[in-house]
């Protein structure tokens, strides 16, 4: 990959980020309304702070991409490229399994129904940024996308589920997503050797 390539994806993901923070802000005051602006300067303002704050998130997404590249390049050389796989898809499972159901039993007063919802809609991403992946490249793309759409997506939220609050995880959530999708959706063409 030329810096030229990098660089490339490295605005693009900053601007998914920066969008999806405005949008998912936006939806969410919206919705909750809890923000009262005292000026029109404020109000200007608010969607200023949102695209900061998704310029910051896909930093982050970032990464957990360049991560997964790492994790992934040296998973194939440890173990047979089969072998890895199935590592890697019983590492999602459990992922999205512990994200539905386990903290639920284990975290006591745990809201059931905002962890159902998030982990229905982290493997219903997975899936059709998999598909996409797969229409794109071809049916070896499955596994790396799936796991990395779904477990490596749950672990860099892990922090914002700790504070426990459902409008904080919306506000991560969507624009880490967004990267990520646009990441790994982007990643072959950008590898793609440039012709002429």
């Amino acid at each position: 990959m030329s810096i030229r390539k990098w660089f490339y994806l490295f605005w693009t993901t900053l601007l998914i980020g920066a969008g999806g923070a405005v949008i998912a802000g936006l939806a969410l005051q919206t919705v909750n309304g809890r923000i009262d602006f005292k000026s029109v300067a404020d109000f200007w303002l608010y969607p200023l702070i949102l695209f900061g704050y998704g310029i910051l998130v896909s930093v982050y997404a970032q990464l957990g991409f360049f991560a997964y590249l790492i994790l992934n390049y040296m998973g194939i050389g440890v173990f047979p490229r089969k072998i890895w796989q199935y590592i890697q898809l019983v590492l999602a499972v459990l992922a999205l399994l512990e994200l539905i159901f386990l903290r639920t039993f284990v975290g006591g007063d745990r809201n059931v129904i905002s962890d159902l919802i998030l982990g229905i809609f982290i493997l219903l991403t997975a899936l059709m940024v998999t598909y996409f992946k797969v229409k794109s490249t071809n049916a070896s793309a499955w596994i790396p996308t799936f796991f990395f759409m779904s477990a490596i997506s749950i672990v860099e939220i892990i922090g914002v589920l700790r504070i426990g609050v459902d409008s904080a995880t919306v506000f991560i959530v969507v624009p880490l997503v967004a990267c990520n999708a646009f990441q790994i959706l982007m990643l072959h063409r950008v590898l793609k050797p440039s012709t002429g």
